[in-house]
């Protein structure tokens, strides 16, 4: 008899009502792939939220293993990239999306989504940094890249009690940047402060609508926000900035205008997590393990069991949720 192993699958019904189970699965059930990876720790991000609450159209095959993040150990492999007893961590894809995700005791992937674990990662770090820490990691990456550096002024970080907040905050701060850290759970700021950040800014100054210029605050941005944020975000970077912009909390809308691109020279950088290239995937890992002191991983990410993963979805959509949540597999 095959083994088995437990499984979060989201299914729904003719009438396109959602439900969202614990199975058993053997690996006859998975779907195509070269590398077979037993599952050692996942993690619950907002994308995975919007998966199982079904509060976003994010699942787009049916029905679904969510989980876009997951770090464990290669069991089969027919990749010549990759053999049994290797240590991987996989960040988007489409996993938990369009591929079956990592809410499971095993997935099957392919080789080419893997990234080698960084030695002196354990699975559990890996995903307390999960797509929210590779993702800010990027966004630092891209703002370097942008020719801009702590000494042209201050950064300003949205969404800063969240996963890519809380990393971006700590990550900034390591390379010697001024943080501003806007939040709506201004009760949260002696969190912030211990990631690095500088100052607290309450989110209600930036989340109404704005004007298309306002007062130059900061020289580089790392949103995680959207709509209106993100729209004043840019209003309030100085000249020659760069804002890079990562997430939809708010919305997906861009209620701005020009003004801050050719009147004050400003760049917005899109920042794209899912489908980034191997040679970018693997530049911010090896960043992230040279700039993350372990005090911070341990400050930011909170330890859940397989069972604790749907309420914990649920929560994360709520608002509830400071920081990350690392779930060990346990099958």
């Amino acid at each position: 008899m095959a083994e088995t192993f437990r499984a979060i699958l989201i299914s729904r019904d003719d009438d396109k009502k959602q439900s969202v189970d614990v199975v058993e699965l053997t690996p006859d059930d998975l779907m195509d792939g070269d590398v077979d990876v037993k599952v050692a720790a996942t993690t619950v991000n907002y994308k995975d939220g919007l998966a199982i609450t079904g509060k976003s159209p994010v699942v787009r095959r049916w029905p679904m293993i969510p989980g876009v993040d997951l770090a464990g150990t290669v069991v089969r492999s027919d990749n010549a990239r990759w053999k049994p007893g290797d240590e991987v961590v996989l960040n988007g894809w489409g996993v938990g999306e369009t591929h079956y995700g990592a809410y499971a005791g095993l997935s099957r992937l392919k080789g080419e989504w893997l990234v080698a674990l960084p030695e002196r990662f354990s699975a559990r770090d890996a995903m307390a940094i999960g797509t929210a820490g590779y993702t800010a990691m990027l966004s630092v990456l891209a703002l370097e890249a942008a020719g801009l550096s702590p000494k042209d002024g201050p950064a300003v970080v949205t969404g800063a009690s969240g996963g890519v907040g809380s990393f971006a905050i700590a990550l900034l701060a390591k390379r010697g940047w001024e943080v501003l850290a806007v939040t709506g759970r201004t009760a949260e700021a002696d969190y912030l402060k211990a990631l690095g950040a500088s100052e607290i800014v309450d989110r209600a100054e930036l989340s109404d609508p704005g004007k298309p210029l306002s007062k130059e605050r900061w020289i580089a941005g790392i949103d995680a926000v959207g709509s209106h944020t993100l729209a004043n975000v840019l209003a309030a970077t100085r000249y020659g900035g760069a804002v890079a912009a990562c997430g939809l909390a708010q919305g997906m809308e861009l209620p701005s205008s020009v003004a801050p691109f050719i009147l004050r020279g400003v760049s917005l950088l899109g920042i794209d997590s899912v489908m980034a290239s191997l040679e970018r995937r693997e530049a911010a890992w090896r960043r992230l393990s040279e700039d993350l002191d372990q005090s911070v991983l341990d400050q930011i990410a909170t330890d859940i069991g397989f069972d604790d993963l749907i309420g914990a979805a649920r929560d994360i959509i709520d608002g509830k949720i400071r920081g990350r949540i690392v779930a060990k597999m346990t099958g």
